[in-house]
């Protein structure tokens, strides 16, 4: 891996410095400040360094085509996200704690023993748990959504925010094959009115796709998801802005409910 260049250096302080002041920076004045995709995750590891917490787990973003095409991409994106930030349900959040989140549905899993690149869509299955959730993307960029460079949106932990997640099952438990995985419907509500409707094909065809494929990502850069760690395996939904309310996302297959109750605090 290459020394970071000053320019990066310097792009990674200012995102650190917007992750912890909330205030935001104009995406036109770091366009062309990150010119690949190797970059973009170099950045992505320093921003995590200065945060000094444990990584507890991931987020996998753009595995739908329509948010690929948004994003002018050919293939998902990851970001690291601080364990902090993985909230067991029900949770409660000020909006204030945030800049300009969004809300989406997502299977988190989790890794039982560690993930590897060798690993099929079988042995995923085997390895992890599984639970409902709601992730809440956002971004250290202003007017981000859904025209953010990915480039940035790599840099900024895929535009990382919080990870609700639910009761967490055996996935082979909850799911009698990998092919069931690919079958759950969720709908989503915002004080009792319903806000969308998904199904987890829209998630690279099986969210244990999405799996697989951040697995065999990390595997490139010489890292795996850890026993303990979490996924966010991407929305079923394209996402609406999360505003103050009862949110809550209701999931088939048995395995319920997510609750949030976000404030204007």
């Amino acid at each position: 891996m290459t020394t970071a260049t000053v320019t990066e250096t310097e792009f990674v302080q200012k995102l650190f410095d917007a992750y912890q002041t909330q205030h935001a920076l104009n995406p036109t004045d770091f366009k062309d400040v990150v010119v690949d995709e190797e970059m973009a995750y170099r950045v992505q590891a320093k921003l995590t360094d200065l945060k000094q917490q444990p990584v507890g787990g991931y987020k996998v973003s753009l595995t739908s085509a329509e948010t690929q095409r948004m994003f002018n991409a050919h293939m998902p994106l990851y970001g690291a996200q601080v364990a902090d930030h993985f909230l067991a349900a029900p949770a409660s959040v000020r909006l204030s704690q945030l800049m300009a989140p969004l809300v989406e549905v997502e299977l988190v899993f989790k890794a039982k023993e560690a993930l590897t690149a060798t690993d099929s869509l079988t042995d995923l299955w085997r390895k992890t748990t599984v639970a409902p959730g709601l992730e809440l993307p956002d971004s250290r960029f202003s007017d981000w959504f859904p025209s953010l460079p990915k480039n940035l949106v790599v840099a900024d932990a895929a535009v990382g925010g919080l990870v609700v997640y639910g009761e967490e099952v055996a996935t082979s438990q909850r799911f009698k094959s990998v092919d069931a995985v690919a079958t759950v419907n969720c709908r989503l509500t915002h004080d009792g009115m319903e806000v969308k409707t998904g199904v987890a094909s829209e998630v690279l065809g099986n969210p244990l796709k999405s799996l697989h494929w951040l697995v065999g990502k990390l595997a490139e850069q010489g890292k795996v998801v850890s026993a303990g760690q979490r996924v966010s395996s991407g929305t079923f939904v394209l996402p609406p802005s999360l505003t103050a309310g009862q949110w809550e996302a209701s999931f088939d297959q048995q395995l319920g409910n997510v609750a949030l109750v976000v404030t204007n605090e």
